[in-house]
């Protein structure tokens, strides 16, 4: 049986796309018959989850991301001597990012213990609006970051952008693996009765059309463009928090982060799914929306290309309030449109982001990069 170490600087219950890609790997590999320990933050822990996860669990500090909103813990110094031990027990290494202190570690603890070294890189830089923070970026994938990419067998990453910035920063085989998205938990509503049943459980109004919004509520996510293009035609539901909270208000609801299964039902809920984010890799929850049968608009990303999205029905827009709000009033008035770009959209998540496919690819690379043939890691 092949042992892996996943390393995320978050993870479950924490709310975040990155945590939510590692804690489905990790369920997904488990039921492959592969043995995984996750480290991450969190109250110093280590546990295993009723699927058969141990979860390694090193004290930090969160306050990075409470005042800023930029997601980055500070671990205690205990993080390297466990990342050392587990590096130590495992066959092969994932990092998720090269941004964090858990990647750090774990970069090392691979070397220190000779074990190889997989990499999944979610974003390029990302253009904050804080010129320290965009400098503290640059510093990292300057040091910390080009060394993990260049010792790393393979380097996975979700679109064509990231893929042309870890090739920039020393990366020497990368691969494109989109993330998988749950099409059994995320569907479009069996009924139209179960979509009104939704919007009540969440005291949505149900004689307005909804468009959505699922993510942190700060401006790389584009939260404060979609204020932007409000308009009579149509509801803001906004659907996570962050450092700015959006309050409720004529046409304006916010219900807060939410789990999973919430989640997936207030996708049920809603008509329409809108997420103006920037220097992304491919966002988790576009795939979502698609599996949910929802018409998406989202960034004219280009490194969105190798995805074909609007051979899938998918809106790609610049990110302007005004050519968003035209886009949505559009959409708003036209139902038999929203309901083929819906079909399209399903039909695309149900085809070609299945978990079980991303795990298959997965365990190859991991066999590729211990030497072991694929039967041999499933064995």
């Amino acid at each position: 049986m092949t042992r892996v170490l996943l390393v995320s600087h978050y993870y479950p219950p924490h709310v975040g796309g990155i945590e939510n890609v590692v804690r489905h790997e990790a369920l997904h590999l488990t039921r492959a018959g592969v043995e995984v320990t996750v480290l991450t933050s969190g109250r110093h822990t280590v546990t295993e989850d009723d699927a058969g996860v141990r979860v390694v669990r090193v004290a930090a500090w969160n306050g990075v991301e409470e005042r800023t909103g930029v997601p980055f813990p500070v671990l205690a110094p205990r993080v390297l001597a466990a990342a050392v031990r587990w590096a130590r027990w495992a066959d092969v290494v994932h990092v998720h990012d090269c941004l964090y202190m858990t990647s750090w570690a774990a970069g090392l603890a691979s070397a220190l213990t000779g074990t190889p070294q997989v990499l999944t890189q979610h974003v390029a830089l990302v253009e904050h609006p804080s010129a320290v923070v965009r400098g503290v970026q640059r510093a990292v994938y300057g040091l910390a970051g080009r060394l993990l990419l260049r010792r790393a067998r393979r380097v996975l990453v979700v679109n064509g952008r990231v893929a042309d910035f870890v090739t920039a920063y020393g990366a020497r085989a990368v691969g494109h693996l989109p993330n998988g998205v749950d099409t059994r938990l995320f569907r479009p509503p069996h009924t139209a009765e179960e979509r009104r049943a939704a919007r009540g459980r969440f005291g949505l109004p149900r004689n307005r059309v909804l468009v959505l919004f699922v993510g942190r509520l700060v401006p790389k996510k584009g939260y404060d463009l979609l204020l932007g293009a409000a308009d009579a035609g149509y509801d803001l539901v906004f659907a996570g928090d962050g450092a700015q909270a959006t309050a409720d208000g004529p046409g304006l609801h916010h219900v807060g982060a939410l789990a999973p299964d919430e989640l997936a039902e207030l996708y049920r809920a809603v008509d329409l799914f809108a997420l103006p984010s920037a220097a992304e890799g491919f966002p988790l929850t576009v795939q979502e929306a698609m599996a949910s049968g929802l018409p998406v608009l989202t960034t004219d990303d280009p490194g969105y290309a190798p995805y074909r999205l609007a051979e899938a029905g998918v809106r790609l827009l610049p990110r302007d309030s005004g050519r968003l709000r035209g886009a949505l009033r559009e959409l708003a008035q036209d139902e038999d449109l929203r309901a083929a770009m819906g079909r399209s959209s399903h039909a695309r998540a149900a085809t070609d982001f299945a978990w079980e496919q991303h795990t298959a690819e997965l365990v190859r690379t991991y066999a590729a990069a211990t030497g072991r043939r694929t039967r041999e890691a499933l064995a």
